[in-house]
């Protein structure tokens, strides 16, 4: 009888010996946390297609905030619903509107103890939902990049330390770029959503967002599933307009374009696991179909294998507790 020289079960005999050879470690540093802060609102809603998720009022936010700091969490990502919305998303801009107000209150209460990014598009701020400016019926890109540029100025004067544009218009980086720089915040760093899919897994996120289009649909300038080539030419538009991370989104199902674009490109990646992908894992979870904990945490470890520095993920809080327990 032959016996195998090679036993990779050697690598696997004790929970140390695991330990000291696992190739990929996961903590509560690479993660980014979403939160909703909603104008005029008086107590927290529940965002009932995202269990735990909730739309804050601006009194509750420094609270939140700080719940995340004491977590390990290093950063967040702030989306605004305002009270009032028109053709032009004019609340959006407003250095008065409701992301403005709540970046100053976290950065005169924390300083830099937390990386404050703040989403800049449209889609919340629209009367059509889009994440653009629309002219007749079709969205107008370059006025909508103009729009774009004044959002990342307005948040900057707050106090942001990352704009992340998500509107997938063209040319978006090189517009907020240059308008920063023109306003003397050449420090602002940009974090686009740089292959932003056409997906079926953001529609939570529209019920937490309150920010679905009215009328007909996001395919014009999100990339379809279906075209890798496409999104990478998309994430390299982007480095060249002078991107500082680029963004996957969603994540999960786009772990090939993650490690694609780790492979291809040495600049910081971000992976957003989004709305859809945390629904579906909570709703398994709670019907007993999985274990909340190990698939939690297997999503993320495979989404930081794939080359994801940072993820966006509502799983935050509840995957740092998690680690902390293991």
């Amino acid at each position: 009888m032959s016996f195998p020289t090679k036993r990779l079960r050697r690598l696997r005999i004790s929970e140390k010996m695991r330990e000291l050879v696992q190739e990929t470690t996961l903590t509560p540093k690479d993660f980014i946390c979403p939160v909703f802060v909603q104008e005029d609102l008086k107590t927290r809603i529940k965002v009932e297609s995202m269990s735990e998720i909730e739309r804050l009022p601006l009194e509750e936010v420094n609270n939140e905030v700080k719940t995340i700091i004491d977590l390990g969490i290093p950063a967040i990502m702030l989306f605004g619903i305002p009270t009032s919305k028109d053709e032009a998303g004019s609340s959006s801009f407003d250095d008065n509107g409701i992301v403005q107000k709540a970046i100053t209150q976290i950065r005169k209460e924390f300083g830099d103890k937390i990386v404050i990014m703040a989403d800049v598009c449209l889609c919340q701020f629209t009367s059509t939902g889009h994440c653009g400016i629309i002219q007749g019926d079709k969205i107008d890109n370059d006025t909508s990049l103009e729009t774009l540029a004044k959002i990342a100025v307005s948040q900057a004067k707050a106090g942001v330390d990352t704009v992340s544009p998500s509107a997938m218009m063209d040319g978006q980086v090189a517009a907020i770029r240059k308008a920063l720089d023109d306003k003397g915040f050449t420090n602002v760093s940009i974090m686009s959503h740089s292959a932003k899919h056409r997906s079926n897994f953001y529609s939570p996120f529209r019920d937490a967002a309150e920010c679905a289009p009215k009328f007909g649909d996001r395919k014009t300038y999100q990339v379809p599933f279906t075209n890798a080539r496409e999104a990478m030419m998309e994430v390299e538009t982007d480095i060249n307009e002078g991107v500082d991370i680029v963004m996957i989104k969603p994540a999960l199902s786009y772990l090939d374009l993650i490690a694609e674009t780790r492979r291809k490109y040495n600049i910081p990646v971000a992976a957003y696991s989004v709305s859809g992908e945390y629904a579906l894992v909570k709703a398994a979870s709670q019907l007993g179909y999985v274990n909340e904990k190990d698939i939690t945490l297997e999503i993320l470890h495979s989404i930081k294998r794939a080359g994801a520095d940072m993820i966006v993920t509502y799983f935050a809080k509840s995957a740092s507790r998690f680690l902390q327990e293991s």
